[in-house]
């Protein structure tokens, strides 16, 4: 920096106008979410831009997506709304309740297992608004993209992530009445003749499906798909044998089980909040309900 130059000062409502148009992806999404009007949202977005030198925004036919500077403008833009919203909590004496928005995101395997929690979770908070993400991709906590993330697998390394463990599940290889019916039930680990429900994506980390690639030879496998509420109901329907979770074979009685859970096929999974976030009241508050729910799950 030159000497008598200064850092260009910045205003907190063209901050937080970025990160709404960063979180929504339109002007009219963050004008609707600010309550002004459109043309105000674009004056703040100018303004920044100019004051800080620096595009945030790439602008094309369907809205706005955040430049590199724009996803880190908005981390900055989640962690300081949510302290000040916190701070304003504790300023009217309701620093303990859980109010504002709360952002999860997890795979969308793992929906029917935590939508019912979460929804016990806002029955107790009902100044609370949820938006629950399930996508293939890893959601960056660090750009402000969720304040909970519930993740499979190994223990995630990102830098500067809290990592909680929260539960092991298993899969449970299963074949409807009506495939049974038909190729009969496997006996004593042979799969000889019998087909499969797989998944899509041969990368998957999913160790089950792992064991599956390790055993059945391709040909066995009639039905792949990425989606996990699809492999589950093709399951369901009879086109093969094929791993669901606990909570479907649950749902659907009448699924025959066809050997016990390998501990190969365990899945863990982990609780992760940016530390930025981790202590906000809501975060904590999400946290402890989890944990507590959870509490005889496997750990």
């Amino acid at each position: 920096m030159k000497k008598g130059s200064q850092m260009p000062t910045t205003n907190w409502d063209e901050i937080r106008t970025a990160y709404q148009v960063a979180r929504s992806g339109t002007v009219s999404g963050a004008a609707e979410a600010l309550g002004v009007h459109h043309a105000t949202v674009i004056r703040h977005i100018d303004a920044l831009e100019s004051r800080i030198g620096v595009k945030l925004f790439q602008r094309h036919a369907r809205g706005y997506t955040p430049t590199e500077a724009g996803r880190d403008l908005m981390a900055v833009g989640q962690a300081t709304d949510d302290q000040i919203s916190q701070l304003v909590s504790r300023i009217r004496g309701r620093g303990a309740e859980v109010t504002g928005e709360l952002v999860v995101t997890t795979v969308s395997g793992l929906s029917a297992l935590l939508v019912p929690l979460i929804a016990k979770f806002q029955g107790q908070h009902p100044g609370l608004t949820v938006r629950f993400l399930t996508d293939a991709r890893v959601f960056r906590l660090e750009y402000g993209e969720a304040h909970v993330a519930i993740r499979a697998g190994s223990a995630p390394e990102e830098p500067d992530n809290v990592v909680q463990p929260l539960a092991v599940l298993h899969g449970h290889l299963c074949a409807s009445p009506a495939y049974i019916e038909r190729h009969g039930r496997p006996v004593n680990g042979d799969f000889s003749g019998h087909r499969f429900i797989g998944h899509a994506s041969e990368r998957t980390a999913a160790p089950f499906y792992r064991w599956l690639s390790d055993t059945v030879p391709d040909s066995a496998v009639v039905f792949r798909a990425s989606d996990s509420e699809a492999r589950e109901e093709a399951v369901v329907a009879g086109l093969g044998l094929g791993f669901v979770a606990a909570s479907t074979r649950d749902r659907y009685p009448e699924l025959i089980e066809v050997m016990e859970p390998l501990d190969a096929w365990a899945v863990r999974l982990w609780l992760v909040t940016h530390v930025d976030l981790h202590r906000t009241t809501k975060v904590q508050a999400f946290l402890s309900f989890l944990k507590e729910a959870t509490r005889d799950w496997p750990k």
